[in-house]
């Protein structure tokens, strides 16, 4: 039986980059490097953002960005904080896509590896809910 989510592994090519980027949009918590004692396949990094372990290993990047991403849930009252620490980074923020209302809003940034990331303030509750009422209620 599946107990959840184990972890998630993001191949970038400059893990200094990278770790800059977790850190100052996710708060992340490096826990790992490997230096020089390489036991994975390449040099890699652990980190924890809340409780979710994120790797990150040095590799070539994607070839091209697509809509694949992970969303990480915010809070509302943190929307404006979380868009500004982006654009502090200077990562590629794209236009947050038409939604109905009650569906919370979102943050959409590429990494310089093209990995997309989503920070988004609502919940699937909340969707379905107001999924449920149907798009007559959108208008």
């Amino acid at each position: 039986m599946i107990e959840g989510l184990s972890h998630m592994t993001f191949i970038v090519r400059d893990l200094e980059r990278m770790t800059r980027i977790l850190e100052g949009v996710f708060d992340a918590r490096e826990v790992y490097a490997s230096d020089t004692e390489q036991f994975s396949l390449s040099r890699e990094k652990f980190f924890l953002i809340g409780d979710i372990w994120v790797a990150i290993m040095q590799g070539e990047k994607l070839a091209e960005r697509s809509y694949n991403h992970i969303a990480f849930k915010i809070d509302d009252a943190d929307f404006d904080r979380y868009a500004e620490r982006v654009g502090k980074l200077g990562l590629d923020m794209r236009p947050p896509r038409p939604r109905v209302e009650g569906e919370g809003r979102s943050i959409y940034f590429y990494d310089d590896d093209n990995h997309m990331f989503e920070l988004h303030t609502g919940t699937l509750t909340e969707r379905l809910a107001r999924y449920a009422k149907g798009l007559e209620a959108a208008q």
